[in-house]
């Protein structure tokens, strides 16, 4: 297997990582169109051009550039191929090789051929800080695996306790559990995208000796197949924090539901406005972007491009207003039984932390740090809270509103798996899909 300049090797690197802008992918992805229609025209000269008498070094396609037969003894000349992104600036450079007197090509380590292709690359060299930025966004790609592998095994595990104990089937928990499938969806998301960039753009791909695997139909129908599950999960997430926040408020202002089946609107509000904003644009992608082939960067929400950017974001903004008011209403409350709670600011601050993973509220920090505002050092520690939190909210989610409940762990000690006579008074109140469940636990036992 022969390697690739070092050059295309550091855009693969780049673009896998996203530390380049989306255009940047594009022109990977054009660079490797240009390589076959290259590689093709060489193909169809060897095949024509007639063989020249007595010894020579045979013609070739090295993968890099075309070369001619060879004199035994002399150094090959060839313009730099043309499917480099930067040939304008070395279309007057060449690339060398040379022929050996035994008319064979000249190799490195016995097995590589030598090739001196110094004036094809690009004159901008990686810097020590551009090699580091590289390493760094390998760094954070480790901490986001861990954090979505680590998130989806609690979110199943989570799941399957909701799910075993009927003494917690209610609204809260119905509702806490699509949260949970959410986040599990949405982490499973971005790992099988994750595995579809590694394999499409992975180095390993890089040097064997057939691409078009890369640029295969089947190949780009999976990519834009992910990408659009992706961004469907990533909505959906966002939504059922909005249906989280929607909930509690009712609890706290409406004190009393109503008869009508609110967990049926709960649902559509949760798994359906996300295919309202995801086929509009997975229609648009498909009609205007079909010919650009699949482009899945790391960043999501502008990943997902700026139609999605604004009902991602929406949410999380309204969930801030009725986060603002649920404390309002908390600490009134609080005040109000201070006497009995001298504590009462430290058990606010404990409602506030907790229902911050639970609201999603974390987002709103970013939403006006955009790239193009973000440059240097700064742009780095957002990408790393953006990752870090968006990777490891799923597992301090299941670990708060399941694990650490109150209902779970007394349930827990007390071997109550079964259907009990009496259910639990969180849980007791109502049918099993309207009824309310108690207010503490869902502050978090403020």
């Amino acid at each position: 297997m022969r390697s690739l300049p070092s050059g295309l090797v550091q855009l693969a690197w780049m673009c896998l990582f996203s530390s380049v802008p989306h255009g940047e992918a594009k022109v990977l992805e054009k660079t490797f169109e240009e390589w076959l229609r290259y590689r093709d025209e060489c193909l169809r000269r060897m095949a024509s051009e007639p063989y020249p008498a007595g010894l020579f070094c045979n013609r070739t396609f090295d993968m890099y550039a075309c070369w001619p037969d060879g004199s035994p003894g002399t150094a090959v000349n060839v313009s730099c191929p043309f499917y480099l992104p930067w040939f304008e600036k070395v279309k007057h450079g060449l690339v060398s090789r040379r022929c050996g007197t035994d008319g064979q090509w000249v190799t490195v380590n016995g097995s590589q051929p030598w090739r001196d292709y110094s004036q094809c690359e690009d004159e901008l060299e990686v810097t020590a800080e551009e090699e580091g930025a590289r390493r760094l966004m390998v760094s954070f790609k480790v901490l986001y695996t861990v954090g979505y592998s680590l998130s989806l095994l609690t979110l199943i595990s989570a799941l399957l306790v909701l799910t075993v104990c009927r003494n917690l089937r209610c609204t809260r928990n119905y509702i806490h559990a699509n949260l949970f499938a959410s986040f599990g969806l949405r982490a499973t998301s971005v790992m099988v995208k994750d595995a579809l960039l590694e394999r499409r753009w992975g180095v390993e791909l890089l040097q064997v000796a057939d691409w078009e695997a890369l640029l295969s139909h089947e190949a780009a129908l999976g990519c834009r197949a992910a990408q659009v599950l992706m961004q469907y999960c990533i909505l959906a997430n966002h939504y059922w924090f909005l249906v989280e926040a929607v909930y509690l408020y009712k609890l706290l202002i409406g004190a009393v539901f109503s008869e009508k089946n609110y967990y049926r609107l709960y649902l559509y509000l949760g798994w359906g406005t996300p295919v309202v904003f995801v086929v509009p644009w997975m229609a648009a992608k498909y009609l205007k972007e079909n010919a650009e082939g699949c482009h899945l960067l790391l960043g999501e929400c502008h990943s997902q491009g700026g139609a999605l950017c604004a009902p991602a974001l929406s949410p999380s903004q309204i969930n801030l207003l009725i986060f603002m008011r649920i404390l309002k209403v908390i600490l009134a409350k609080l005040r109000a039984n201070q006497k009995g709670y001298a504590d009462y600011k430290l058990r606010l601050a404990k409602a506030t932390l907790t229902l911050i993973p639970l609201f999603g509220i974390h987002e709103v920090v970013f939403i006006f740090a955009t790239d193009e505002q973000t440059t240097g050092i700064l742009r780095y520690v957002k990408v790393f809270f953006t990752l870090f939190l968006n990777s490891f909210q799923g597992f301090l989610v299941a670990v708060l509103y399941c694990f650490a409940n109150k209902e779970v762990t007394s349930l827990s000690l007390s071997w109550h798996l079964l259907p009990a006579a009496s259910p639990p008074r969180a849980c007791r109140e109502g049918t099993a899909r309207t009824s309310p469940c108690s207010l503490p636990s869902m502050a978090g036992q403020v």
